[in-house]
């Protein structure tokens, strides 16, 4: 068998995507004329679920049928990220001799020394706060959506048709995302602020997914315990395993990783937390990386 699961059907991915839909609808209707800020709490977290889905959807799940899974999660309730650009971006990360590249992988935070030494003090000291967990947490998402939005315009501008495409498929996908809000409790600043908060909550998952390693296989982390944050992130915790095998379903991750955990701890030279706590003590305040590439240039 390959390691891609053989059944024509993934139901533990498609139930969660119900789950995920139906969790958001009461969040915005029943809840919000409740509670608000439960509301807003549940909200948030079936936005971070849909993001982790669309993460799976990427990688050929549930269905063996590509146009079959991005129908799944083709509403961008999240508001923020068009699939297609998630999609592309996110495969091209997965080529594991970039991790960590500051041109080559575009989900990395680490700059050419070259580039830090260009900037202002003010750029350099905001880049250093971003490289806190409460940084990344805070301004971390913006400072990702302007980035991606800046760079898009550049490439839209240069003719890149398939940009264009994911810009226009998103802004498809708002037209009933808005037009549901327009129609529920939940006030479009508290549903705005709701799906920010998601974004902060995913940049807890990749605040320290890579380090700066000569290898390519010790790049990737594992965190080992928890609950609600690995559920949340579907086992992309344990994130040495999923680089290595990308096509696996994120409920298949834990017993691999049980079976073999010796063998990925070996391949990632030990880079390992216990749980998300002991990434809170540590580095909530505390910079874990520099943002100069600390390996750059390459020998």
């Amino acid at each position: 068998m390959s390691e891609k699961h053989k059944n024509p059907v993934e139901w533990p991915t498609l139930l969660l995507v119900f789950a995920c839909y139906v969790t958001w609808a009461v969040a915005t209707t029943w809840l919000a004329a409740l509670w608000l800020p439960a509301a807003m709490l549940v909200a948030t977290l079936a936005m971070v679920m849909h993001s982790s889905l669309q993460h799976e959807v990427l990688h050929g799940h549930p269905f063996a049928n590509r146009m079959m899974n991005e129908i799944l999660v083709f509403l961008p309730i999240g508001l923020f990220y068009p699939y297609g650009r998630f999609r592309d971006l996110h495969l091209a990360h997965h080529r594991d001799e970039f991790l960590t590249d500051p041109y080559d992988d575009p989900e990395t935070n680490f700059l050419d020394p070259a580039v830090w030494a260009g900037l202002s003090r003010l750029h350099r000291l905001i880049l250093r706060a971003n490289n806190t967990l409460l940084g990344r947490m805070i301004i971390g998402p913006a400072r990702s959506v302007l980035a991606l939005i800046r760079g898009d315009l550049r490439l839209m501008a240069a003719g890149d048709r398939a940009i264009w495409r994911d810009w226009i498929l998103h802004g498809a996908g708002l037209v009933p995302v808005c037009y549901w809000m327009v129609h529920v409790p939940m006030p479009a600043w508290a549903y705005i602020l709701s799906a920010y908060a998601g974004l902060s909550i995913l940049k807890i998952r990749t605040f320290l997914e890579h380090r700066a390693h000569e290898r390519a296989r010790g790049r990737s982390v594992v965190i080992e315990g928890g609950t609600i944050l690995p559920f949340l992130f579907l086992n992309n915790n344990l994130h040495c395993v999923h680089h290595a095998k990308p096509q696996v379903a994120w409920y298949r991750l834990p017993a691999i990783y049980a079976a073999q955990r010796d063998e990925f701890l070996r391949r990632n030279d030990g880079y390992r937390y216990a749980s998300y706590s002991e990434v809170f003590r540590r580095y909530l305040l505390k910079t874990k990386d520099p943002v100069p590439h600390p390996l750059w240039p390459k020998s």
